[in-house]
């Protein structure tokens, strides 16, 4: 082949070879143009695009004065990297079985599980429950093994203990531990709510999640002027309850002795103000510890909203006020004692075996808790549609709507489906009839009030968690009037004589220096599987309030079937009265209700020097309640000028010239002389105030303004402060007071030497014990037994055995 033919040829390849190349990159742009460019568009669009979800803080729990039950704290997440990145990393898991030994008494974690996570063929690993949402504390004992001290005091700069590393969030924390935990619930490991305020206002709490999108390059940095998009999060609101953490604090201190002594199988104490329907305090036993639940819980139960249980003779209030507004009770008439019988039916009994007291006024009827009596006023003069009607009207068999979740309704079947007249009769004394501890004391509370029933409420109000500002707020909610305040008026002078008269079952509950009205109840429970009446199995309760005329707290006592050998009529002795007494007299001396001279026995001047009685308590009468005033928004002057005028004390806090901010709220009742505190829009100037004689909750009111932390030891009013009177604050002290009760004994003198010729020493009576032995009533009704502390024969017998079983089960 010459030269110019091979040269053409070699053109001629080289032309097609350059048209099948541009002909091929053609095809290929067109297909990626156009066939291919949403999918490749997409690609990109992931590369260049991100976005972050922002979490919001979840917002704190509080009780009525700020101290804070719950809030949102740093935890950490335990990591192991058992695979590197490349063959280069060896910050990689070497010895799990040395990693395990070692990580396991800080995580409280079993070795062989942490093992078996730590040979897994994952990459990396989390270490379960047990590296997750570790503490301050735990994360700080990792890092010592990490990089520890020598001797000298030199840091180890390489990783003693490779591939463990910790990554930050979140977990929440109950600073109080079991404190109230069936009420504030718990957060899981995955933040999932469980119980009470945390899983009723989750919502609230939580907040609402946050969003940042932006754009990066094919490093993974941001692109400074990429189009970008930020929402932010919003933290959750701050809750605060109703709950006062002292009162609460008086609950569980007498819980716990007599959970420890007695170890029964359940217990509730609630306390509220019978005036506002705000509950002061709840507690429970057995509880739990929500910062370790993942230990084990015995009872998830908030016993006094969701268990339903007979009420016993405590249900008789609502009897007897419903008598009183009928016209049908007068308290001089006369009536047979011990037995009633409806023809064809099992005879109902006083809880004396239907021994009785002879022939007694219906006065009497109530103070020994005479069956028979409230059977006569239920089931002759009520009748079945009226005793129904007011037991509806007073709450019962339906929800209470308080802000906790699983409430339950009760059960009025014996009313509803009487299969007996005698099933609703025996209603009219507590039997037959199944309520919870939250429906009898608004019921009750209506009868403290004046007659009007309640919506009861656990929380106070929410706020925005950065300005304070209140969101919403619980004000007080008439669900109706059940009775007359005459008919409210005679029913409380009477509960109270069940607390002081000479027949009265309830004498174990009085209160030197305060007028007590109340009602003792106890009810046999029943068998879940069988439905019957449990021999020997009882749940015994007191229902009291005080001051009698214008009531501040309200207190029932549950107690379910104690492990005691003693028998059920004495359990009040010996449980009930002194938790009661306990709750009661401390909480009213903390919201510093003054006792009545006139209340003061003969005897409480005793052991305290040459000092009368008199001279140790305040004649002070129950003050009259008002109305507050919003001073939000006066100017500094006017506030203080309406302030004097209505006789209210006023504390202002700064030096502004506008009041944005008041201490109670607007339109709360109040007593007169109580602290107000004001405060202005520059707290600058602002003192510390005298706090002698004043109690804990106003201290922590005004603390709670200005960011003080205040450190209280004793009970009672203020007698020391560390801080003095005018001193200039400048939000960031520390203030150390001590409290001292009004009641608190005297120091007893030093023991003299032996051979001085002293008198040996007596035996010191256990609290709560008193002259008279009360025993219990005991009904032979066919639903439950009855006991109340009565002046009867301490001796009788069981209920009648025959008698119960042929009762109709609730």
């Amino acid at each position: 082949m010459d030269t110019k033919r091979l040269v053409n040829w070699r053109i001629l390849v080289c032309a097609l070879c350059l048209i099948l190349i541009f002909s091929g990159l053609s095809i290929r742009i067109y297909w990626i143009q156009t066939v291919d460019a949403a999918r490749i568009m997409g690609q990109a669009q992931e590369q260049w695009d991100r976005e972050r979800t922002l979490q919001p803080t979840r917002g704190a729990i509080k009780d009525r004065n700020g101290e804070i039950l719950a809030f949102e704290g740093k935890a950490y997440t335990v990591n192991a990297r058992l695979k590197g990145r490349d063959e280069k990393d060896q910050d990689v898991v070497k010895d799990p079985y040395y990693t395990a030994n070692i990580l396991a008494p800080i995580l409280n974690a079993p070795v062989p599980e942490l093992v078996k996570m730590l040979t897994k063929p994952n990459k990396v690993v989390e270490l379960g429950r047990y590296g997750r949402k570790i503490s301050e504390e735990q994360k700080k004992r990792i890092l010592e093994l990490q990089y520890p001290k020598l001797a000298s005091g030199q840091q180890v700069e390489e990783n003693q203990l490779p591939g463990i590393f910790l990554n930050e969030t979140t977990r929440r924390v109950y600073p109080n531990n079991s404190f109230a935990s069936h009420v504030i619930g718990y957060l899981d490991l995955y933040d999932e709510p469980k119980m009470g305020i945390e899983l009723q206002l989750n919502k609230e709490l939580a907040g609402e999640k946050g969003q940042m999108q932006y754009k990066r390059d094919g490093a993974g940095y941001q692109l400074p002027d990429g189009e970008g998009e930020y929402i932010p999060a919003k933290d959750g609101y701050d809750i605060y309850l109703t709950i006062d953490r002292q009162i609460q604090d008086y609950v569980e201190q007498a819980l716990d002795v007599v959970d420890r002594q007695y170890k029964p199988k359940g217990m509730t104490v609630i306390v509220t103000d019978p005036q506002t329907g705000e509950v002061l305090a709840m507690g429970n036993r057995s509880q739990f510890n929500p910062n370790t639940y993942y230990n084990g819980i015995s009872n998830y139960t908030n016993h006094a909203i969701t268990s339903m249980f007979e009420p016993g003779s405590t249900f008789k209030i609502i009897t007897l006020a419903a008598a009183i507004e009928e016209g049908l009770f007068n308290q001089n008439e006369m009536y047979d004692s011990g037995k009633y019988t409806i023809k064809g039916q099992v005879p109902i009994r006083d809880h004396n075996n239907g021994v009785g007291w002879g022939r007694i006024s219906f006065l009497e009827g109530v103070q020994r808790s005479s069956n028979v009596m409230f059977a006569k006023l239920g089931y002759e003069r009520l009748k079945l549609e009226k005793l129904r009607a007011y037991i509806k009207k007073f709450g019962m068999g339906s929800l209470t709507g308080i802000e906790l979740p699983y409430e339950k309704e009760g059960n009025l079947i014996n009313l509803e489906k009487p299969q007996s007249p005698r099933d609703w009769a025996a209603t009219t004394f507590g039997q037959g009839v199944t309520v919870t501890a939250i429906q009898q004391v608004m019921a009750v509370g209506a009868i403290a009030n004046g007659g009007e029933l309640l919506k009861p409420h656990i929380v106070k109000e929410m706020r925005d968690p950065h300005t304070g500002a209140v969101v919403k707020r619980s004000e007080r909610e008439v669900v109706r009037r059940v009775v007359s305040e005459a008919t409210a008026k005679k029913t409380r002078d009477i509960l109270e004589t069940v607390v002081t008269g000479e027949h009265g079952t309830g004498r174990l509950y009085a209160i030197d220096g305060y007028h007590v009205a109340g009602k003792t109840g106890t009810a046999q429970k029943y068998d879940p599987n069988t439905g019957k009446i449990m021999d020997g199995h009882y749940i015994a309760s007191f229902i009291g309030f005080a001051p009698k005329d214008n009531p501040r707290l309200l207190v029932y006592v549950v107690i379910d079937d104690p492990d005691t050998k003693e028998w059920y009529a004495y359990w009040g002795k010996m449980m009930i009265a002194p938790m009661f007494k306990s709750i009661m007299e401390r909480s009213l001396q903390y919201l510093q209700q003054q006792p009545d001279l006139s209340r003061v026995s003969a005897d409480s001047g005793k052991g305290n020097g040459d000092k009368p009685a008199q001279e140790q308590v305040l004649a002070v009468q129950p003050a009259a309640s008002q109305t507050l005033p919003k001073f939000v928004g006066m100017s500094t002057t006017a506030a203080q000028l309406r302030a004097k005028q209505d006789n209210l004390t006023v504390t202002v806090l700064g030096t502004g010239t506008k009041i944005v901010e008041q201490y109670p709220a607007a339109y709360e009742q109040i007593v007169a002389g109580k602290q107000i505190i004001l405060v202005t829009d520059r707290l600058t100037g602002a003192k510390m105030p005298d706090f002698k004689g004043k109690s804990l909750r106003e201290v922590m009111e005004f603390a709670s303004l200005l960011d003080i932390d205040v450190r209280a030891t004793g009970t009672g009013f203020v007698v020391q402060q560390s801080i003095a009177p005018g001193t200039a604050l400048n939000g960031k002290e520390k203030l150390q007071i001590t409290l001292q009760s009004e009641s608190q004994p005297a120091a007893p003198p030093p023991t003299p030497p032996a051979g001085e010729g002293t008198a040996s020493s007596g035996t010191v009576p256990p609290p709560g014990a008193g002259t008279q032995t009360n025993s219990a009533e005991q009904s032979t009704g066919p639903s439950a037994g009855q006991q109340e502390g009565a002046n009867s024969n301490q001796n009788a017998p069981p209920a009648d055995t025959e008698a119960n079983q042929t009762s109709t089960t609730p």
